[in-house]
């Protein structure tokens, strides 16, 4: 409730002016039906004309006012509601972007698209219809059984009878409904997954004729979710009519006890028409109120799935502890960026020392792994699928905080530099990178304000220059989602692109030139050796002809470094390497000779 308060506050004047206008239509609505007992009671029966018309003319303008100050804060509901769920949405966006990697892999992708999405607007309906019938209906039922216990204290009776039950039946839908609801979003959750991966990878889907059985996986988690929908809305849909039996029967019985008392003279046919109009208000505030309690059912789970992700910790902060200098980077005293340019390979920049890292905190990912890279040097990792290459990325970039050892960059641990500066001492290329549907030159600058001729330079580097010139537009032509209008090579010479043009401190490419072919990849490798000499590079790869160059090449088996040295040292040391350097140069020479 607290978070919701949160959001209430900046609106709370504008909210007070909402519930004063649905009072004042209250008491309108309220102040009718006693008009019409007056008249028919007291003015009939003398025949003054004059008088119904003029109490007749007051009918007619409290009608118009309650209708006119209904409509207006109803639109204004829908404002501050609109306005809450704006922000509420804005800052849940915000909190996703910045939880931690391991935070965001306990909540999933697909329940994140669901709480920004149903879970806010189940939180928007909660919040207007609160407005326009919270005031509405509480005034309503207090105030028609309060007039009528004053017109008919014994048919008022008759009606009080009748509100426990509903108050029994309100209470035992909320307190089932709840728990169904946040079932239900979580189911949501799955078919969200589902839907996303197969927009994903619908090519690879149809490639693979797995059309039927996605569509049977659809199927199956689409009917988990209509069945805990047909149950929810059985739950809630239970309150209406068994509110309204209770209600109606309370209206037989005060029918029966008001043609009693009638026939007995001790009341008259207008009060008990007036009676019977307050029953009815009380009927449709009962309703509301129990409709209100089913929107609220929906917005209060949605809420605590916001909330849960809200209130997670802030996790991966800087450290303030002094970041102790390692012993051989004693004279490093500053960050890399303040390293000057022409100081060469003779400044230690990157070190890994006995890192060890899980995903899970069951099986080590990466086991005691320790490297060290100078101002300028390169490193080739190279090992089979799954085997911790992506992974030593995601901690360097800090997606992850290591749970053993430690990293080093530039002399300080990695832990205890800010954010904004570390980010900017990389430019890497992802493994799963991604083209936006935008330009060519929007795509390489990625907002950051690049001038078109850096962007065109690094364009240069990384061989994409001569294709962009071929295309209708040149830096302007358009790239179509995830760059579906090019192939694999050109969208990775773009992302490449990507990385060079902030001429970053330290360059990765985690397998970024796997669809390039040799002579290109050749290239961007002369390319990287003239014109990024100061940049370190860790460069993981399949091939060994894209890291065979390398200073310093690291072989993964499980996550474990069981090779670490030059191409020739591995040659000599590695059978893992060897085997991986005579198939590969064995198949490309078989392919050479059946080109010839």
């Amino acid at each position: 409730m607290k978070i919701l308060l949160r959001y209430i506050r900046p609106y709370g004047a504008f909210m007070l002016l909402t519930l004063f206008l649905k009072f004042a239509a209250s008491m309108m609505d309220l102040l009718i039906p006693s008009l019409l007992a007056k008249i028919i009671d007291d003015i009939v029966p003398t025949g003054e004309v004059s008088q119904i018309f003029w109490r007749g003319g007051v009918m007619i303008g409290c009608a118009v006012i309650s209708v006119t100050t209904n409509v207006r804060a109803n639109r204004m509901a829908e404002v501050s509601a609109g306005g809450m769920t704006r922000q509420l949405r804005h800052d849940l966006f915000t909190k996703i972007t910045c939880l931690s990697a391991r935070q965001m892999d306990e909540i999933t992708v697909s329940s994140a698209v669901s709480r920004l999405t149903s879970d806010t607007y189940h939180v928007n309906r909660m919040l207007a219809r609160v407005q326009r019938l919270g005031v509405r209906g509480p005034i309503l039922l207090t105030g028609g059984m309060l007039i009528t216990m004053t017109m008919e204290p014994k048919l008022a009776s008759v009606l009080a009878a009748a509100l426990p039950f509903i108050i029994l039946i309100v209470w035992v839908v909320t307190k089932f409904s709840i728990p169904v609801y946040a079932r239900q979003q979580k189911i949501l959750d799955k078919m969200v997954r589902v839907l996303q991966e197969n927009i994903t990878g619908v090519r690879v889907i149809r490639a693979l004729s797995r059309t039927d059985y996605e569509r049977e996986r659809f199927d199956e988690v689409n009917e988990e979710l209509a069945k805990i929908e047909q149950k929810a809305g059985r739950i809630s849909s239970a309150s209406g009519p068994a509110t309204t039996l209770v209600l109606n029967l309370g209206l037989t019985a005060v029918i029966i006890a008001g043609a009693y008392l009638v026939q007995k003279g001790e009341t008259g046919p207008g009060a008990i028409i007036a009676f019977l109009s307050y029953f009815i208000l009380i009927l449709n505030a009962m309703l509301g109120i129990t409709r209100i309690f089913v929107m609220c059912s929906k917005g209060m789970a949605s809420l605590g799935r916001i909330n849960e992700v809200l209130e997670e910790p802030e996790a991966m902060q800087v450290s303030t502890r002094p970041a102790v200098e390692l012993p051989e980077q004693a004279e490093a005293q500053t960050s890399p960026h303040s390293v000057e340019e022409g100081s060469g390979k003779n400044s230690p920049i990157l070190e890994f020392r006995d890192v060890s890292f899980s995903y899970n905190g069951k099986g080590d990912h990466l086991s005691h792994i320790s490297f060290t890279l100078k101002r300028g040097e390169s490193l080739g990792i190279i090992g089979a699928t799954g085997s911790g290459k992506s992974t030593i990325v995601n901690l360097l970039l800090r997606f992850y905080d290591v749970d053993e050892g430690s990293i080093w960059i530039g002399g300080r641990r990695i832990d205890t530099i800010p954010y904004p500066e570390l980010r900017s001492m990389f430019g890497v290329v992802f493994q799963n990178d991604y083209l936006m549907a935008a330009s060519v030159e929007e795509n390489i600058d990625f907002f950051r304000g690049f001038s078109r001729e850096q962007i065109r330079e690094a364009a240069g580097y990384a061989q994409a220059e001569a294709f962009i010139r071929e295309k209708e537009g040149d830096m302007d032509a358009r790239i179509a989602v995830r760059g579906n209008n090019l192939s694999g090579g050109q969208k990775q010479r773009i992302m490449i692109a990507r990385s060079l043009a902030a001429k970053p401190e330290i360059l990765i490419l985690d397998d970024a030139s796997s669809a390039l072919d040799y002579r290109t990849d050749a290239k961007l490798r002369k390319e990287l050796g003239q014109h990024f000499r100061n940049t370190t590079t860790i460069n993981i790869a399949q091939r060994i002809s894209s890291i065979q160059g390398a200073d310093h090449i690291l072989v993964l088996e499980d996550g474990r470094c069981i090779g670490y040295g030059t191409h020739g040292e591995l040659l000599q040391s590695c059978a893992a390497y060897q085997m991986i350097y005579e198939l590969q140069m064995g198949q490309r020479e078989e392919a050479s000779g059946d080109e010839r």
